[in-house]
């Protein structure tokens, strides 16, 4: 599985800490940036890393902003990506098994690292539950189209 990974300013520090996490873990992955502390629009790196996922460039994508809300809006409106802001291990589990996202996004400022890195694990490890859930999926998609 190769991994894309990017943020703004308010993310960048957590950001570099799943970047070691992935290294420790030896998933590969890209980094689109942010690649400092100076001030960016999370638009513009939400943008690179969903048009990575839609091109299959790499297979799932984490971003993280401030509170992640940004990044989050900014991925969703590229077509074929859902994004889901995580919080907790459960919510990440979840928007795998049962949505598929393919994106996951984190607060920089919001979520401790140690619970990050919880969050990013399980959400890396679940796969898609398919089944009932394959066809809500589909709608999504539908509204999309």
């Amino acid at each position: 599985m190769k991994i894309g990974i990017g943020s703004d300013h308010g993310g960048f520090e957590l950001k570099e800490y799943i970047k070691e996490y992935l290294n420790k873990e030896g998933i590969e992955y890209i980094d689109y940036g942010t690649n400092s502390m100076d001030s960016v629009d999370y638009p513009d790196y939400g943008k690179k890393v969903s048009e990575a996922v839609v091109s299959k460039e790499v297979d799932r994508a984490i971003v993280v902003c401030g509170t992640g809300i940004g990044i989050s809006i900014a991925c969703n409106k590229v077509k074929g990506i859902r994004c889901a802001l995580c919080g907790d291990t459960y919510s990440a589990r979840m928007s795998r098994e049962h949505n598929d996202a393919n994106i996951l996004a984190l607060g920089g400022r919001v979520v401790g690292r140690d619970l990050a890195m919880e969050i990013v694990g399980v959400w890396l490890k679940t796969e898609f539950a398919n089944g009932r859930h394959k066809g809500r999926v589909e709608k999504i998609s539908e509204i999309e189209a």
